[in-house]
C-alpha cells in the first residue's frame, strides 16, 4: 500500500531532525515504492529501509557530507539518489575509523 502525503503525515513514517539534514530516519520499514512528503515534496523509496535506518531525502554525491542533526556524519563513498538506504555499503564515517 502506497502513502501519501495528502493522507499521511510526514512524520508518522520518517523524521527529519533538522531542516539542514540530507537524510531521514525511517520510523517504521519502509517498502519499495512507498511515497514520503519531504517538505511537500514526494519522495519514492527506491530499496527497502528498516525502522530507525537513514534514507536519503535529497540527492548526495559521491564525496560530499551526510547531514543528521544538523551537522555532518560522515561521507558518501558513492552517488545516493533520494529514496535509497544510507549506511555502511554507502557512507564512511570523517571521525571513526573503519
Amino acid at each position: 500500500m502506497s502513502r501519501v502525503a495528502e493522507s499521511i503525515p510526514l512524520m508518522s513514517h520518517i523524521i527529519r531532525l533538522s531542516s539542514a539534514d540530507n537524510v531521514a530516519i525511517a520510523a517504521e520499514g519502509l517498502a519499495v515504492g512507498e511515497k514520503v512528503d519531504v517538505d511537500g515534496r514526494l519522495i519514492t523509496i527506491r530499496e527497502p529501509i528498516s525502522a530507525c535506518h537513514k534514507v536519503a531525502v535529497a540527492p548526495i554525491g559521491r564525496g560530499e557530507k551526510v547531514l543528521k542533526f544538523g551537522a555532518p556524519i560522515g561521507s558518501a563513498t558513492t552517488d545516493i539518489a533520494p529514496g535509497e538506504h544510507v549506511h555502511l555499503h554507502n557512507l564512511v564515517s570523517d571521525y571513526l575509523p573503519t
